[in-house]
């Protein structure tokens, strides 16, 4: 019987060796230093941060300090704080500034009262499937273009438009063009930046607790008020930032339907245009900023910042 020869040995595999390029010990350096990795990492997007925003803002407040010129209408780089001045005293920027906080306000709260019973529902009644169609469903307006969506409002509202005829049967009538009507057109326009936040909040509140709760005793309204409501608040003021923001600086919707009313981002554009003041729209826009870093400062610590 033959014998079969033995295998041939099995070559031994070539491991490569390495070459020390520059970009392998770059590689390795920073592998070893991961402070200095992430300085790295973030340097381009803080560069383009501190280059478009904080560069702006910087901007926007030097402007503030320069004049016009009133024989030649040009701008004087000459520094003042008359600008800044008439601004804080002039009674007309008192008042419109007192009327964009309070519509600003107004659209707020108007906007977490229909969205917190959506975002339960969404959150803790609807179905996975449900939910999702839900969700779909909110971010729809937001495909729409912003001024199809307002002019659609001044259709809505005019008179003898359709809230009109849907009100009529009871003696009701449209509030036509006002604030009223900017009011309702911006709670609409930033309901979903408001639903979504406590919506994501709502999600991350355990079911066990509701249902403890109720073993406990607590009712439905109790459950809502000392065991969600404490635990979805910074969602809530999350939410309340978009919306109180966004209305504070627009200008686009009080031209469609506010009549004749006007709020601070109406003087801006106005003095930008019309009037051709640099600086004195440089020294009212300030007005929203400062009002917006306050707001942000005083609901700093309640972690909303970390629901945006």
């Amino acid at each position: 019987m033959p014998v079969d020869a033995p295998a041939p040995p099995t070559p031994r595999a070539v491991v490569p060796q390495h070459r020390r390029t520059i970009a392998r010990r770059g590689s390795v350096f920073l592998s070893r230093h991961p402070r200095l990795r992430l300085s790295l990492l973030l340097s381009a997007p803080l560069f383009w941060l501190g280059l478009v925003y904080v560069a702006a803002l910087a901007a926007l407040l030097i402007t503030a300090l320069w004049t016009v010129d009133s024989f030649t209408g040009q701008i004087s780089q000459t520094w003042t704080l008359d600008n800044i001045v008439a601004v804080l005293t002039g009674s007309l920027y008192q008042t419109v500034t007192l009327r964009t906080v309070g519509v600003a306000l107004l659209v707020t709260i108007i906007d977490i009262v229909i969205a917190l019973p959506i975002a339960f529902y969404m959150a803790k009644v609807a179905s996975p499937s449900a939910q999702r169609i839900l969700v779909i469903a909110i971010l729809m307006p937001l495909w729409a273009s912003y001024l199809v969506k307002a002019y659609a409002w001044r259709s809505v509202l005019s008179q003898g438009g359709i809230f009109e005829w849907l009100v009529s049967p009871f003696g009701g009538h449209s509030p036509g063009y006002g604030l009223p009507a900017t009011i309702i057109t911006l709670s609409y326009l930033w309901l979903p930046y408001v639903i979504l936040p406590i919506y994501a909040g709502l999600e991350r509140v355990p079911d066990s607790l509701l249902e403890a709760s109720g073993d406990l005793g607590g009712g439905t309204w109790a459950t809502l008020r000392l065991v969600v409501l404490p635990m979805i608040w910074p969602a809530i003021i999350a939410g309340s930032i978009f919306s109180f923001s966004l209305s504070l600086g627009d200008y686009i919707t009080v031209n469609i339907v506010g009549g004749a009313n006007q709020m601070l981002g109406n003087l801006v554009y106005t003095n930008v245009g019309a009037a051709n003041n640099l600086p004195l729209a440089a020294a009212i826009a300030l007005i929203p900023i400062l009002i917006i870093f306050a707001y942000l400062a005083a609901v700093r610590r309640t972690g909303a910042l970390n629901n945006l």
